[in-house]
């Protein structure tokens, strides 16, 4: 397969997809979850949020999805003015880390949930729900229930249930956390092809540096107590990747860069601001 093209010269950046601007977090009970936040992600990006746990990855997140309201600052859709996240023509999906199917439904049903809540008529829905469920590879299980599939298998349907809404924005908190690794790698193979083949904007949570160099092109490490940005380092490798990049030199370069900010991310707290 063909890498990114580099941009030329003096071409233009893409646009700006959702700008987070000042944007922080205090919860009602006074904790300050996340200390203001500039963040600018462009179409056709996919920048991951890495850091310790408590450092603001899953809150910046949910703001961006219009879950959770910034206590202070801007966030939303950019186009010459701020406009709220989920204008028209603009679509954004969350897959959370658990795959929250409908036990009782088949995984036709699951998948088309969306859709009929849209008020999308039946055929079209069906369509749509068998073309999902070829792009995750799970062509034939259209009539299995949930509890019938692994666990890797059921994340599959979640990403299905997420994509047959045909989104501009796909974000994914820690979705691959609870599966063993080799189940993991192949997930993070799969949700890169179809971040190359539907062409989406995507924003991920993990904790795995080694997941966050695989798939991104820009990682966003953030430090705790209160959560905030520390760094942003740029994956300037080509695209799609393949298992073979993961035991290249530049990818334990990277790592040990991660690992070093990682650590300097946990050892930061509420003195050090």
């Amino acid at each position: 397969m063909s890498a990114i093209a580099t941009p030329t010269a003096g071409a233009a950046a893409p646009e700006v997809v959702v700008d987070v601007r000042g944007a922080d977090k205090v919860f009602a009970n006074g904790t300050r979850a996340l200390l203001p936040v500039d963040l600018a992600i462009r179409a056709g990006e996919f920048v991951t949020l890495l850091g310790p746990s408590g450092c603001g990855k899953s809150t910046l997140l949910k703001m961006i999805a219009n879950l959770l309201t910034p206590s202070s600052g801007q966030l939303g859709w950019w186009r010459g003015g701020f406009d709220h996240v989920g204008e028209p023509g603009k679509k954004l999906v969350m897959v959370f880390q658990d795959a929250t199917l409908m036990p009782w439904a088949r995984v036709q049903r699951n998948v088309r949930l969306p859709l009929d809540l849209a008020g999308v008529p039946r055929a079209g829905a069906d369509a749509r729900v068998a073309d999902a469920l070829a792009l995750v590879g799970l062509t034939g299980f259209e009539t299995n229930y949930p509890r019938q599939l692994s666990g890797g298998m059921q994340m599959r349907v979640s990403i299905a249930r997420a994509l047959v809404t045909e989104p501009n924005l796909l974000l994914m908190d820690e979705p691959f956390g609870a599966l063993d690794e080799i189940t993991r790698n192949k997930l993070d193979a799969d949700i890169i092809q179809l971040w190359w083949k539907k062409k989406l904007t995507v924003v991920f949570v993990t904790h795995s540096i080694y997941e966050a160099i695989f798939l991104s092109t820009r990682i966003v490490v953030m430090a705790a107590r209160p959560g905030r940005v520390l760094k942003e380092v740029a994956i300037d490798e080509p695209h799609p990747r393949t298992e073979a990049f993961r035991v290249t030199q530049r990818f334990a370069a990277y790592a040990k860069e991660l690992s070093e900010l990682l650590a300097e991310a946990s050892a930061k707290g509420a003195t050090d601001l």
